[in-house]
């Protein structure tokens, strides 16, 4: 007799992976978020936030504008 559950053991990594990929995407989503904010690049902190590219879009945003100061307030 077969049990039921048996042709699920073929798909144990996916759990794991998924979890790896939610974990990925969060990092680089938090790091774009934080310097899109910091230079006032709103339409780029929208896109990233709507969009989900396991991490592809966060990246190529911090390659863009890697040399790119942040903006900071000055207080007078």
């Amino acid at each position: 007799m077969i049990h039921f559950l048996e042709p699920l053991r073929h798909y144990v990594w996916f759990g794991p992976t998924l979890i790896s990929l939610f974990i990925w995407e969060l990092c680089w989503k938090l790091i774009t978020f934080w310097k899109a904010a910091r230079r006032n690049h709103l339409v780029w902190f929208i896109c990233i936030g709507i969009i989900n590219t396991v991490g592809i879009l966060p990246i190529i945003y911090l390659l863009i504008y890697r040399n790119t100061p942040e903006m900071h307030e000055t207080k007078e």
